[in-house]
């Protein structure tokens, strides 16, 4: 191979470098008629930019080589490595390792002949981390920046209708490496879609839409030409849905008095009023269709550029974030690219899926999280209705003090966002403009917000790394309060203490790594009770699991196997997470935490958001039924519904519903669907199955949205179970109750498979040490009355013995247990209080009345209404990627394990408790890296618990609350066993 594609300066090195010879970018829409590239193209991986040549291969373009498992390298694969804060190597910035793996791409291109004559520009949409382009042999440029196109012109390189050799050098480590330290995995190769496409000499160089919410539209419009200085009559015009911007023609939406066209220095201002305009907002995502037209002196067309526009307002007014004048509370996620087979690359099908989840489970707002995503994804959060912080490809985390303030670095800080806007400015659901992610505060951010407040003064700026010094500061680069995780005591405190004086959106709260996310309606109901506090956005969007052959350990691609839509992978091959390839510097499953598992398959936690952003919300007080209409801008008559009334009794009895008309923000008295339950009729719950009444964009008819339900009556207390004279009590050994459906008899329960939060929060070490995980249990005296049999037992622990007592009662049909734990003052806050048994093999299908059928918590159960639930036992375990504590069901009343024949055993609780069932005792899980190495028991583990432990976030943030921990003291619980 030649080495003369190689310019002679080092870039990779060199921050002074970053755009040589590369166009400005601009949002002219140039998608449409251009010359695809993407395609298998010829490709060598090499070790450095000056390592030894090696055979030719094909690649995918777009691709990252990482995820290709036949690129390698003299044999070597240069595979995905996941880090948070480190680095993946030593050197100090702006230097790299010698050891650089750098990808070649070439290949062929017909120019057309049609393009004779005209201006011919090759786009390249995204390529980590340093991109040299050759064309013909000649250089044509480089680029940084990971996550924004590139584009050349080669007018003066290429001959219309001749072939062109375009080669394109991809090295891996770069200066800008440095400032692109995200957490997620590192990848290399041309990640987005290349094209070539041809423009007249005379060209639309930007377009700049003004659409403000009172109909006022502004377009501003640069013209070039390549050929020299502008022609004389050129003139540009513009139609909106159609209808010519024309001071000589009538619209039914237009008003074209003042309109105003000029013509200064290539520049044209074209100007009107819309009547009666639709605005947008996330929730009515009205788009119109802008046709920007370049006319030559003859009024033929020279460029033209497309656009969907949305009349909207952006502003901050005191400490509120507005909306066309409204204050919005942000329901949002992070999101990174990601697919679980190819990596950073993602299709437009793959975005819409993304979005269309999110709106599905009540989400309005997207983070950019850390960088520009695809072009395309913005076109459809502006046809969907997602709100947007676009956010700068800025993060050095490891190195975030020395460079914020490095003037080597300014270029690159100003350049990664003002690019960002200049590409982004015309979509209306970006709403806020971010300078990056924990990369410190300088100067080098001042520069950067001081060009976005002159460019683009309608919409406001936020930056964490300027913020978190302090959230009232009015001087610092942040228009927004955005801290990280911050407490939501701390947040109320701060919005109650007077000196708030921006809106306080944290840019990151509520980690779902693992089963996670607890006390999430706790926060909102603390933010949704707060003037100043407006939301958040949920750390993050994607479980990070890459798709994994077991057998040698290699991303399975993307010809790897289809995924099941469930959260778990096909037989040889699991999820891989930090070093899980071999990489020696990693950061383990950090990357898994997302609130839908690799596949996209919701976790239990969406369900959870789905309810606490549902537009639709029931009360009943004093007798009242009401239904709240929980939007900022749009009415009910979207949507369907039906009443559900579930009684302790077993019963589920249904009824049509009709929602009233309810402004935004309002409520209405509705009559109860049912006659009221007797006060003997026990406990009675009324469910609103809230459902789309028509196809939405993102989810077609029938779709389920919300299911608001309040309780009628409470429970009648029981009584207790007459004591049967029949057969007395069997005890083993061991003092162990002997019963025929179960092959491991009723044991104290501390300890649970550590989540994520319990391990990187501290909990899980203090419980190892404590011993809990491995409790030795010693009988201290074994009683009989009767049939009564009472058996108590002492259980050594490092902060001193549990006493724990178990009376056993034969009943009608059954047993009836009744335990104590007293747990002593240093156990002040265990996993689990309860009771674990296991059944024979066979019962296979689960039957509650409690919280359901989603998997739920103490701190995670507003989004599992109660009533009557059934599931098979294997689809009750959650796969989180690491495996630990999951499938629990709160607040469960009752409960049957049933085989096909109907046979069983039915357990009923005394008060409601936690309750799981799954295949894998605690230990089963805390020992396994991944689910392949599982090995399913034949039966059922089943946990009752009298207290669990909540989830929080410690894994990234605040850990649960008091209320939410199990305390050291007394401990009752009861539960009766009948056989089916």
């Amino acid at each position: 191979m030649r080495r003369d594609h190689l310019l002679t300066l080092r870039p990779w090195e060199s921050p002074e470098t970053t755009s040589w010879q590369r166009l400005p970018m601009n949002a002219v829409d140039r998608r449409s008629g251009a010359l695809s590239l993407d395609g298998s193209w010829h490709f060598q991986l090499l070790s450095s930019p000056t390592g030894a040549s090696g055979e030719w291969t094909l690649a995918d373009v777009p691709g990252v080589w990482t995820m290709q498992s036949a690129v390698t390298t003299q044999g070597t694969a240069d595979l995905p490595q996941y880090t948070n804060v480190r680095m993946p190597f030593a050197d100090f910035p702006p230097h790299v390792p010698a050891a650089n793996p750098t990808g070649v791409y070439e290949r062929s291109v017909d120019i057309p002949a049609e393009w004779a004559g005209r201006r011919v520009v090759l786009q390249v949409g995204a390529a980590e981390s340093v991109l040299l382009v050759h064309v013909n042999g000649r250089p044509v440029g480089l680029s940084k920046d990971s996550h924004l196109a590139a584009e050349f012109d080669l007018t003066d390189v290429v001959r219309p209708g001749d072939p062109a050799t375009v080669r394109f050098t991809v090295v891996k480590w770069s200066d800008a490496s440095h400032i692109e330290d995200q957490d997620q995995w590192w990848h290399a190769g041309i990640t987005r879609s290349v094209l070539l496409y041809a423009t007249d000499p005379l060209h639309l160089s930007d377009v700049t839409v003004r659409a403000p919410r009172d109909g006022r539209l502004r377009v501003d419009c640069t013209v070039r030409d390549t050929a020299g200085p502008l022609p004389a009559g050129w003139y540009v015009t513009a139609a909106l849905d159609g209808q010519l911007l024309s001071q000589d023609t009538e619209f039914d939406r237009l008003n074209a008095e003042d309109m105003r066209v000029s013509d200064f220095h290539g520049e044209a201002r074209l100007r009107t009023v819309v009547r009666d305009v639709r605005p947008w907002t996330a929730e009515t995502p009205e788009l119109y269709d802008l046709a920007v037209r370049l006319h030559r002196a003859d009024g033929s067309i020279a460029d033209s550029s497309h656009h969907r526009v949305g009349f909207r307002d952006v502003e901050i007014v005191g400490r509120d974030l507005l909306v066309n004048g409204e204050r919005v509370f942000v329901r949002g996620v992070n999101r990174h690219d990601f697919h679980p087979l190819t990596g950073r690359t993602v299709t437009a099908d793959d975005m819409r899926a993304d979005l269309v989840v999110l709106k599905r489970f009540g989400f309005n707002a997207v983070r950019t999280s850390h960088y520009p995503n695809d072009p395309t994804l913005y076109d459809l959060t502006d046809e969907l209705g997602l709100y947007v912080v676009d956010e700068a490809n800025i993060e050095s985390h490891d190195h975030a003090h020395e460079i914020a303030d490095d003037p080597r670095y300014l270029p690159a800080f100003v350049d990664r966002v003002s690019r960002m806007v200049l590409r982004d400015k015309n979509h209306p659901s970006v709403i806020i403009w971010s300078l990056g992610n924990e990369s410190d505060y300088g100067a080098n951010h001042d520069a950067a917000a001081g060009w976005v407040r002159r460019h683009d003064p309608t919409r406001p700026i936020q930056y964490e790394g300027a913020a978190k010094i302090d959230w009232a500061d009015e001087k610092l680069a942040s228009d927004i309060a955005c801290p990280m995780y911050a407490p939501i005591e701390d947040c109320v405190a701060h919005a109650l203490s007077g000196r708030q004086t921006k809106p306080l959106i944290q840019c990151e709260y509520s980690h779902a790594m693992g089963n996670s996310n607890g006390t999430l309606a706790d926060t909102w109901a603390a933010i949704e009770s707060t003037p100043g506090l407006q939301g958040g956005f949920i750390w993050e969007f994607w479980d990070h699991g890459i798709l994994q052959r077991v057998d040698d350990g290699r991303p399975a691609g993307r010809a790897g196997v289809g995924l099941y839509g469930n959260g778990v992978t096909s037989p040889g091959h699991r999820w891989a997470y930090g070093g899980d390839f071999g990489e020696a510097i990693h950061d383990g499953a950090f990357i898994a935490d997302g609130v839908v598992f690799p596949d996209r398959t919701p976790k239990p936690v969406m369900y959870e958001h789905r309810e606490i952003a549902g537009p639709v919300r029931l009360t009943y007080d004093e007798g009242v039924l009401r239904v709240h209409n929980r939007q900022h801008f749009r009415g009910l008559e979207w949507l369907a519904a039906e009443w559900l009334l579930s009684g302790a009794d077993g019963t589920t009895r249904r009824a049509a519903a009709s929602l009233p008309e309810v402004p935004p923000g309002g409520s209405a008295e509705v009559a109860l669907p049912f006659p009221p339950p007797e006060p003997s009729a026990g406990e009675t719950w009324l469910t609103l199955r809230v459902t789309t009444a028509d196809d939405e964009a993102w989810a077609p008819l029938g779709t389920e949205v919300c299911v608001p339900q309040v309780r009628l009556a409470a429970a009648v207390a029981d009584a207790p179970p007459e004591p049967a004279a029949g057969p007395a009590v069997t005890l083993d050994g061991d003092a162990l109750l002997v019963h025929p459906l179960l092959t491991s008899a009723p044991r104290l329960s501390l300890w649970r498979a550590p989540t994520d939060n319990d391990e990187l929060g501290g909990m899980a070490a203090r419980w190892h040490d404590w011993g809990l995980d491995a409790l030795v249990r010693k009988v201290v005296d074994v009683s009989e009355e009767g049939s009564r049999v009472v058996v108590r037992s002492e259980y050594a622990t490092g902060a001193g013995p549990v006493h724990h007592e178990q009376v056993f009662t034969p009943v009608t049909g059954g047993i009836r247990v009744e335990e104590s734990a007293e747990l002593p003052e240093g156990l002040d806050d265990v996993a689990r209080v309860g009771t674990v048994f296991e059944t024979v093999p066979g019962l296979d299908v689960l039957d509650w009345y409690g919280q359901g059928p989603w998997e739920s918590y103490p701190d995670r159960a507003a989004g599992a209404p109660v009533g009557h639930h059934s599931l098979a036992v294997d689809e009750l375990f959650t796969p989180y990627l690491r495996p630990q504590e999951s499938g629990g069901r709160h607040g469960v009343r009752r409960f049957t394990l049933s085989a096909p024949d109907a046979t069983g055993l039915a357990v009923e609780l005394g008060v409601p408790g936690q309750v799981s069932v799954n295949r894998y005792r605690a230990e089963d899980l805390a020992a396994a890296a991944h689910h392949d190495e599982l090995v399913p028991r034949p039966g059922c583990v089943v946990h009752v618990d009298a207290a669990h432990r909540g989830l929080g976030t410690a894994s990234c943030g605040p850990d649960t609350s008091a209320g939410y921990r199990v305390a050291a003291g007394g401990h009752r619980w009861g539960w009766t066993l009948r056989v089916l």
